[in-house]
């Protein structure tokens, strides 16, 4: 199975919705459409969407930790949502939900960044 990715700007921040497989195959590809929107776009925050995310490798928390450090340097945060429990434990694992936090839903994610 191959990484869907769909992002979308609300205001000043970045919702990325993934679906499927984020790997060391799709991890560039991921890595080079945010870039490019980050580049083109005024984002300060990111709203990262796993809930159609069905594995990942560390090549994907690679790219994330990556986007992370970029906002952060920014001065925004990132936020992670609708997270799968295999997708939580890999997070939970590596300690990213040490400096990302966690939400049950876009919405909720949205709202606490001021976009609702």
């Amino acid at each position: 199975m191959s990484l869907r990715i769909n992002l979308e700007v609300k205001v000043n921040v970045l919702c990325i919705r993934l679906e499927g497989e984020l790997d060391h195959h799709t991890a560039e590809i991921l890595r080079n459409d945010v870039h490019a929107t980050l580049e083109k776009e005024n984002i300060k925050h990111i709203v990262l969407n796993l809930e159609s995310l069905s594995f990942m490798d560390s090549s994907g928390l690679g790219v994330i930790l990556g986007r992370y450090k970029h906002i952060k340097n920014l001065g925004g945060e990132m936020i992670v949502c609708a997270i799968s429990p295999e997708v939580k434990r890999l997070f939970e694992m590596s300690g990213l939900f040490k400096i990302i936090r966690l939400e049950t839903d876009e919405t909720k994610a949205l709202h606490t960044l001021g976009v609702a």
